[in-house]
């Protein structure tokens, strides 16, 4: 008779023992359902060679084997965020064809700004999708979600749920545009005079999403522009402006102030959104170290572009764009990727390699560039 109690036991324990297990496994599962993204070229998925279809070799070449509308040889810090959380890729908003939007959307274009790029501030060669377009764009794809639910069963194929907002991560990487796109022209001083509006304008965007549900937003900082090749080459400049790593002074010194301020700016927003989460992420400190200690990651080149043309230092044509072509001197002259594009920070003199953004991606998931502390890791299932 105890035998078989015995056994009843050990079989009801197994049986508790299991129960448990498979709740922990549901209950593991990613606390985010979606991720809704704002920025420019550093993070588009796609969006701009969407509304203006031309991109071409060698972009992608690295994961994707061919372009895919991405500013990169491969995947983009959104890329693996995405994967992180066990989502799909993130499919750009203005993707007509094959987008789902289930796990979120991506609003970022490349060459958007976050003020608008109608002011005198910006000379052209700046997209019209700003950042108060791609937050009207999120209130209206939220509008067409609550619509749809009410009316539209086969369309809710490719859409979220109508809670998702709520569940959602809110990443933003915007700025650099508003920083480089009339720095040549107007200096250092010129343009910061006008980064306390940039920020401003962050932090406003966040508390508007905050009013439609929002309540978990990560905001990327300014990277050290002043060691891009595309600013070396066309930021007049002397040998005594330089860092012994070859970045502009004035220039990082300028990106320095503009982080502190989002930082601080950031902060403040923290105490103005109830029960939401304000996350700044030190972008900047991570890329940094690989420009100026690009062997302490495994990699070769800082400051020198893996596509380009022009060779030593910085590999960048400011009239030679990474794929394209012109003739120089009776010649076609064509500005060509590197074999080992793993071995270098810049892609193209302006973007960053897929191996750069790997890094990058692998600390913001850590923590360990996050304010206040933030392991975004530890949130979904392994």
């Amino acid at each position: 008779m105890g035998s078989v109690l015995d056994r009843r036991i050990v079989f009801s324990l197994l049986f508790l023992i299991i129960v448990t297990l498979l709740s922990y496994n549901a209950d593991s599962k990613c606390d985010f359902k979606a991720i809704f993204n704002f920025g420019d070229s550093n993070s588009d998925t796609g969006g701009f060679w969407a509304a203006f279809p031309a991109q071409s070799g060698p972009w992608g070449m690295t994961y994707f084997k061919k372009p895919a509308g991405r500013a990169s040889d491969g995947r983009l810090i959104i890329d693996f965020l995405a994967e992180s959380l066990g989502m799909p890729f993130l499919s750009p908003y203005l993707q007509s064809i094959g987008s789902d939007f289930r796990h979120g959307a991506n609003f970022a274009t490349l060459a958007s700004t976050v003020l608008l790029p109608n002011t005198s501030l910006f000379v052209s060669g700046i997209s019209p999708f700003s950042l108060a377009i791609q937050l009207n764009q999120m209130k209206h794809f939220k509008v067409k979600v609550d619509e749809t639910h009410s009316s539209d069963q086969q369309a809710l194929k490719i859409l979220p749920s109508r809670d998702v907002f709520g569940k959602s991560l809110y990443t933003f990487y915007i700025g650099q545009n508003d920083f480089t796109s009339n720095l040549a022209a107007i200096g250092v001083d010129g343009v910061k005079q006008y980064l306390p509006q940039v920020i401003s304008q962050i932090a406003g965007t966040i508390k508007e999403i905050y009013g439609i549900g929002g309540r978990t937003f990560l905001v990327l900082n300014l990277a050290p522009v002043g060691c891009y090749p595309s600013i070396l080459t066309g930021y007049i400049h002397t040998a005594s402006d330089l860092d012994k790593f070859g970045c502009l002074i004035s220039v990082n010194k300028a990106v320095e102030y503009y982080n502190a301020l989002l930082k601080k700016t950031l902060s403040k927003t923290r105490t103005e959104v109830k029960n939401a989460t304000v996350i700044y992420l030190d972008t900047h400190k991570i890329l940094f170290d690989l420009f100026q200690y690009p062997n302490s990651y495994g990699m070769k080149h800082g400051i020198k572009a893996c596509c380009g043309h022009g060779g030593h230092p910085y590999n960048f044509d400011q009239k030679l764009f990474c794929g394209t072509s012109k003739v120089i001197r009776n010649s076609t002259v064509t500005a060509k990727a590197c074999h080992d594009p793993h071995n270098y920070v810049s892609w193209d003199g302006i973007h960053m390699t897929e191996a750069a953004n790997h890094r990058i991606s692998t600390a913001i998931l850590d923590g360990s560039l996050s304010d206040p502390p933030f392991t975004l890791s530890n949130l979904c299932a392994s």
